[in-house]
């Protein structure tokens, strides 16, 4: 994938408002979505969903997923099963 920071409203610390990455196909040419860091978790927008009402998660709960292979294996196994 492609990773493009859009916009950098970041001072030290990622605060409220956060870092939003564009995320693009490895030539650049289809857009996927975007991706909001924030100090409270990540919101991924899917195409052009608005960062309302994309998917959240908490940092604890990203945590716990990306804890151990295992659980990012059988986490990624739900995912793609629905």
């Amino acid at each position: 994938m492609k990773v493009n920071i859009k916009s950098f409203d970041v001072a030290m610390e990622v605060k409220q408002k956060g870092v939003e990455l564009e995320v693009r196909s490895p030539d650049g040419n289809n857009f996927h979505g975007d991706c909001y860091v924030t100090m409270t978790g990540l919101v991924w927008c899917l195409g052009k969903t608005s960062k309302a009402q994309g998917t959240k998660i908490k940092w604890e709960e990203l945590m716990e997923i990306c804890g151990s292979k295992e659980k990012l294996k059988a986490a990624l196994k739900a995912a793609k099963s629905t």
